[in-house]
């Protein structure tokens, strides 16, 4: 009867056009030769629509993948093919020639519906396969795969036996012992039952609040007391505990002396990586500026080296590339350069140079002198080129604050001009300006200085500079490591890939 196989659930092949439809069957039409579907599913996809009809012209394969149990409201049997002219259980059908489908038919031993046992009532029984459930079995064996993974499509797991067995042959449960009773493999697998899954979520604060784990440790430490394989140290040592911004490698830093004078330094100052520099005396300096310029190493290679560095140094106090680009005309630095008749001042005048050359406005002041200094004259030539202005008098400086102080005033010598009526002017102008002091090469602390720095920039080696020098940095002039080597000083370049580095002291 048709009516048999309704609530069994099907694979319907249409071809290619309209695909593969899977559902239980709600319907069977023997007039119509239609048949429907519930809760259809397309190609694994659910359908939108609850029920779907098939003509059987339009049915290509038929499978039957599962029937429904004695307990279920509808009884399940053989399906009588020349009732509903579909195909049976475990049949193919292929297209005739007038497209409306071919019936191939199985002879069965009997028309009357066979009973399943569903797997709830088998957990625990053996199961027996009849001869009449052969075809079924069968075409469930070869489609088990492609029906589990369908989307959307669930489908309860059934042992079957091999099919190679008799079909009256007892198939005895597999391996698997649990609660004393056996199991098969696949209920080893899939048997565990939905609801025995706890609905609560696993408190894991609970379960860690279990653990005590300064006890643990103290068991640990116990057992490695008596058994003698403590490995962190003696019993009673406790290992050292460091901040963040503690060195755990060394308690010191490291001291690097690769800088050798030949007489005791009054000073010493470090660099940012712990290399020791000393300091020297004005006469060794002076020493050993002369023997350079005996090298080739001439007074206007130095200033212009002088004059490099200084300006870099300036630009970085001025801001950098912060301030100093394209689109920040409207803030244009103004620097103050206080120079002296001395080579101090063409150094000065030599950085000036740099300095307006990169868009920074500079006033450079200088006395009226009957008689310079070549080395002035020469410096004054170049700078008269650039935008900077010159001034010789001290009301022709600016009366609001500037952004830097360039000083330049002093010498190693001429102490006379702290005398000068222009030079006390200079001072206290520089004074009452309140803006910060650059001071290039500065004398040494035994003669006083006019200006308090902020930033003192010594040539080469540093002299023994004192505090009102401010904070000193150090720029390489290109003095060579054998001149070095000539006036007795074991010389390493501390500079590294700079050209002006700072100095702290030890």
């Amino acid at each position: 009867m048709a009516t048999d196989w309704l609530g069994s659930i099907v694979s319907i092949n249409c071809g290619e056009s309209l695909g593969v439809y899977q559902g239980r069957v709600s319907a069977v039409d023997q007039v119509s030769q239609t048949i429907s579907l519930t809760r259809p599913f397309h190609n694994g996809v659910k359908c939108l629509v609850p029920e779907v009809t098939f003509r059987a012209g339009d049915i290509t394969e038929l499978k039957i993948l599962e029937i429904p149990g004695p307990g279920d409201s509808r009884q399940c049997g053989d399906l009588q093919q020349a009732e509903m002219g579909i195909p049976g259980v475990g049949c193919q059908v292929g297209p005739s020639q007038n497209g409306t489908g071919k019936v191939l038919k199985k002879p069965i031993s009997s028309s009357a519906p066979q009973n399943i046992p569903r797997r709830t009532d088998t957990k625990n029984q053996d199961i027996i396969i009849s001869p009449q459930q052969q075809c079924s079995k069968s075409y469930m064996d070869r489609h088990m795969e492609t029906l589990t993974q369908s989307k959307g499509f669930r489908r309860r797991h059934n042992s079957w036996s091999s099919s190679s067995r008799h079909p009256n042959q007892v198939t005895p449960k597999k391996s698997g012992l649990k609660n004393g009773q056996m199991k098969s493999k696949d209920d080893e697998c899939f048997g565990d039952d939905i609801d025995e899954i706890p609905d609560t979520d696993f408190d894991f604060e609970g379960n860690l609040a279990l653990f005590d784990k300064a006890a643990v440790f103290e068991e640990i430490e116990t057992y490695e007391r008596r058994s003698g394989t403590r490995s962190r140290g003696t019993p009673n040592e406790k290992p050292a505990r460091y901040r963040h911004d503690e060195n755990i490698l060394e308690s010191e830093p490291i001291v690097y002396r690769r800088i050798v004078v030949p007489q005791n330094a009054n000073k010493e100052f470090c660099t940012d990586s712990g290399l020791v520099v000393p300091s020297v005396s004005y006469e060794l300096h002076k020493k050993l500026l002369s023997v350079a310029e005996k090298h080739g190493l001439t007074l206007e290679r130095r200033l212009e080296m002088t004059g490099v560095c200084a300006s870099q140094m300036a630009l970085s106090l001025l801001g950098g590339p912060n301030r100093l680009n394209p689109k920040n005309v409207h803030q244009r630095p103004t620097v103050a350069l206080l120079c002296g008749p001395h080579v101090k001042g063409a150094q000065g005048i030599s950085c000036g140079r740099h300095l307006s050359n990169h868009d920074v406005h500079v006033i450079l002041f200088l006395p009226n002198f009957v008689k310079m200094l070549e080395s002035i004259t020469n410096e004054l030539n170049l700078f008269s080129k650039t935008q900077g202005q010159q001034v010789s008098s001290v009301k022709d400086l600016p009366d609001t604050p500037v952004d830097l102080v360039i000083n330049c005033l002093d010498c190693h010598e001429n102490a006379f001009l702290r005398d000068q009526p222009w030079y006390k002017a200079v001072v206290d102008w520089a004074n009452q300006n309140r803006a910060p002091v650059l001071s290039i090469d500065p004398p040494i602390n035994e003669m006083e200085q006019g200006i308090d720095a902020k930033w003192s920039l010594a040539l080469g080696l540093p002299l023994p500079l004192g505090e009102r020098a401010g904070r000193v940095y150090l720029c390489d002039i290109g003095i060579p490591q054998k001149v070095f080597q000539e006036v007795g000083i074991n010389y390493h370049s501390p500079f590294g890939c700079k050209f002006v580095i700072p100095l702290h002291s030890t």
